[in-house]
């Protein structure tokens, strides 16, 4: 039976009483009650309960066929619920469609796994290998559009403040800043690759240079390092970036944007403003750079506090001084000269500002090296030779030579922000298509293998 009627959101139909409407979707569950045959119906606004009786006979055979996850079109009347009969745990629970027409616009396997239950008992590799049934499950459904509404309430916060946003290059260079890179190799420059963003640090700053002023971006951030529930190979990041500004007006703004986010959501925050801790502080109140400073009974509370002053170089396991950041985070101005004259290394203090909640580092961030001879310094400082200094970063020196303005930002994980939001325990439950823990990607499995005939091109050869 073909049906032309413009089609309606289940969540619209509670309006509709007494009409005849059409809606599609997917048969969540088939119940047959003696003659009568019961479908809840699922679409992205909610649930209905669709009625077929035998007085509609070839309607009612189609019904009498139908299987979960069918995907169907009904056209029928909205009508009240008989006493006792309604459902006060969903949005429609009032109403339901006697259904007039139908038809079954595909057919679809029996799944794998069950759909109607939250899914974390299922073999992650599983849920992951049929992620587009997985999805379906309630559960994800709320945490993927609310991750939506989040993106949404910072773009429209930064928008309001005169920020622009910006995209940055995905194809980058290799330069040594932390983790291990993504390489990409060049089929038009044999033997030289690129690299895929670890974060767009170098972009934003030099966007600085160039004069926006007030820049952001939904940045992708790949790295290519050790996973764990709240970390993958790559994941999305609220970036922003300000110049002509100094250490306090950034952590303000972002202040106000979290809260504008956590509160607009329904979250309630334990405490504001956020409480302020230096580096030393956490380490001897916590014993950790990030912590929880929820009471133990609170739910759906959201504890969010700052950890300031950190060192600006670190000695590694080598016993050799790295950054304990990034290179590109200022020190104090008080502590430039010592810099400057390489001297009481380990007790320069950068600006650079984390923000921790619920036990999670969710964003960092920092004022800028504006200076070329200052950061030119910090790479001489941990072990970088001038000419591999040019070579890496001659760019960056440049651009800050030409009239760079103070300038700092952050970064802030959506990805840990939504575990948060969403009360998750793992990064894969707020993500669409998340990698496994051994770092295969979801549905298409890589990484694979290619063929010969790549491989050529791109000027490579696998050594076995």
């Amino acid at each position: 039976m073909m049906i032309v009627m413009e089609r309606i959101l289940i969540s619209e139909t509670i309006k509709k009483t007494g009409e005849s409407v059409t809606v599609k979707g997917w048969v969540s569950v088939r119940r047959d009650h003696g003659k009568i045959i019961f479908i809840d119906l699922r679409d992205r606004s909610g649930i209905l309960q669709i009625v077929f009786t035998p007085s509609e006979k070839e309607v009612y055979e189609i019904a009498s066929r139908l299987r979960q996850e069918w995907v169907i079109a009904v056209v029928g009347k909205i009508a009240e619920r008989p006493k006792g009969m309604q459902n006060s745990e969903i949005e429609t629970g009032q109403i339901e469609l006697q259904a007039e027409n139908i038809e079954v616009l595909n057919e679809a396997q029996t799944p794998p796994f069950p759909l109607d239950t939250g899914g974390l008992d299922i073999e992650e590799a599983v849920r992951l290998k049929y992620r587009y049934l997985d999805l379906r499950r309630e559960r994800l459904q709320k945490n993927i559009i609310l991750r939506s509404r989040v993106v949404l309430l910072f773009r429209q916060f930064l928008h309001e403040r005169g920020f622009y946003e910006i995209e940055t290059p995905l194809l980058t260079k290799a330069t040594p800043e932390g983790s291990r890179d993504f390489l990409v190799p060049s089929r038009l420059q044999p033997g030289k690759f690129y690299a895929l963003p670890q974060s767009p640090q170098q972009y934003k700053q030099l966007l600085m240079v160039a004069g926006f002023e007030k820049y952001f971006q939904v940045a992708r951030a790949l790295r290519d390092e050790d996973l764990r529930s709240d970390r993958g190979f790559e994941h999305s990041q609220i970036d922003l970036e300000m110049s002509f500004v100094e250490r306090e007006d950034v952590m303000r703004l972002v202040e106000e944007v979290v809260l504008f986010v956590a509160e607009s959501i329904g979250k309630t925050v334990t405490q504001k403003p956020f409480p302020r801790f230096t580096y030393a502080e956490a380490l001897q109140k916590f014993n950790a750079d990030k912590f929880d400073m929820r009471d133990a009974d609170k739910k759906n509370t959201l504890a969010f506090a700052w950890v300031t002053d950190f060192p600006v170089f670190e000695k590694d396991k080598e016993g050799k001084w790295t950054y304990s950041h990034n290179p590109f985070t200022a020190p104090r101005k008080e502590d430039e000269e010592n810099l400057l004259a390489g001297k009481n290394i380990g007790s320069i203090v950068s600006q650079q500002y984390d923000l921790v909640c619920n036990g999670h580092e969710i964003g960092g961030g920092g004022i800028r090296i504006h200076k070329a001879e200052l950061l030119e310094k910090v790479f001489e400082i941990i072990g970088h030779k001038k000419e591999d200094i040019e070579k890496q970063f001659g760019h960056m020196l440049d651009a800050l030579r030409y009239g760079a303005p103070p300038h700092g930002g952050i970064a802030l994980g959506i990805e840990r922000l939504m575990m948060i939001f969403a009360e998750e325990e793992f990064l894969r439950e707020v993500q669409a298509f998340p990698t496994t823990s051994n770092g295969e990607t979801s549905v298409m499995q890589a990484p694979s293998e290619v063929d010969e005939k790549q491989l050529k091109e791109l000027h490579l050869k696998i050594l076995k």
